[in-house]
């Protein structure tokens, strides 16, 4: 079983983990096609179907989506707008020209207030739009294309705005930084998950996989890694306590991701996330 790269539409090509993905593929064995909202706005269905059918690609990957989970309750409308309708276009057009459609979702698509690992087989329960919103985008892709990968990272980081590279920011600046107590997750470098999505794809997988680095944490045995990885272990740590966000809503606290189908599929799993920590901070350092 296998598959053939072929041509390769990379949608939010720009952002974090879609930029990964574009970078890692080798353009003398794949014809890449990459667009972000100003080339094709993935809200807009005429667009979208216009694009894919000049292009035909045979594999569509999906990166884009609203992710700022304030922004997103506090516009409602368009986080469904970029998140589901997005989706729920891309899958109509992939099934038009019959090609793969993998849709990157998140660990915010579970909450249920327990301490328990989260495989491919239990039933979604979001309760922050952002979550709600993704866990709808993750239907349409059901319900309209029959060839469809949907890939569930959590606590992604790599180029951009990412908890990570506050952190790296905030400790150069100050002595003193309040990190989200009581939240924990697999935090899971752009570079692994894109690395997760290629192996996916040559092996000819479908269906919902978790795909996260290997091992969990707190955001605050997050932050000290990287104060401990930077030398900056003089930066104090101060708890903060995060059961709501500024807004009321309820954050999940516990959202870790079992790959269970990884396993189940004998797919390359991905590396310890502290080991992929350490490969991006020393990736960071030699850009400077």
């Amino acid at each position: 079983m296998g598959y053939d790269y072929g041509r390769i539409w990379v949608v939010g090509a720009y952002g974090r983990v879609g930029s990964t993905i574009r970078d890692m593929l080798d353009i003398r064995k794949v014809e890449l096609l990459e667009t972000d909202v100003d080339d094709v706005d993935i809200t807009d269905v005429e667009a979208v179907t216009a694009f894919a059918q000049r292009n035909r690609p045979n594999t569509i990957i999906n990166c884009a989506g609203m992710t700022d989970m304030e922004a997103c309750e506090k516009d409602m409308e368009q986080a469904y707008r970029v998140n589901a309708l997005g989706a729920r276009n891309l899958s109509a057009a992939a099934r038009k020209v019959k090609a793969l459609m993998i849709q990157l979702s998140t660990d915010d698509v579970f909450y249920d207030g327990k301490r328990t690992l989260r495989n491919e087989f239990d039933q979604p329960n979001p309760v922050t739009i952002y979550g709600k919103s993704k866990l709808a985008g993750e239907n349409f892709v059901k319900e309209l294309t029959p060839k469809h990968l949907i890939i569930r990272s959590s606590w992604v980081y790599g180029r951009g705005k990412n908890f990570v590279n506050y952190i790296l920011e905030e400790s150069r600046k100050s002595d003193i930084i309040q990190i989200p107590d009581q939240q924990y997750a697999s935090p899971t470098s752009a570079k692994e998950l894109a690395r997760c999505v290629l192996r996916l794809i040559k092996s000819g997988q479908e269906g919902v996989f978790h795909a996260v680095c290997q091992g969990d944490c707190s955001r605050m045995e997050l932050a000290q890694e990287i104060l401990d990885m930077t030398g900056r272990e003089q930066v104090k740590l101060v708890p903060r306590v995060t059961a709501d966000s500024d807004m009321g809503v309820t954050i999940p606290e516990y959202t870790i991701l079992d790959t269970l189908m990884l396993r189940m599929c004998r797919i390359e799993p991905l590396q310890d996330w502290r080991t992929a920590l350490q490969e991006y901070i020393r990736e960071k350092n030699n850009e400077k």
